[in-house]
């Protein structure tokens, strides 16, 4: 079985070639291997139907493409959880 990690993440929004969507999930600092460059792929739910710098709390792995840049992966179905500052 693959391991995966509770992480903390964000929304924030993003003016990135190549995104679709305004809207993408990012970790928060201090959480290495996890860094804020990655994007999350997640749930839509997430970027959508919250505001834009909203935290939550992920079940996810780091995903290594050949010859792309690694991203965070959580299942769509999972449950996230919506942090209170």
């Amino acid at each position: 079985m693959e391991e995966y990690d509770h992480i903390l993440v964000e929304s924030f929004i993003t003016h990135e070639r190549g995104k679709h969507g305004l809207v993408h999930i990012r970790p928060l600092p201090n959480q290495e291997p996890y860094t804020t460059d990655m994007y999350v792929q997640c749930s839509k739910t997430m970027s959508n139907d919250f505001p834009v710098g909203t935290k939550f709390r992920i079940k996810a792995k780091i995903i290594y493409p050949e010859n792309k840049k690694p991203f965070v992966s959580t299942h769509y179905t999972w449950k996230y959880e919506v942090l209170k500052d």
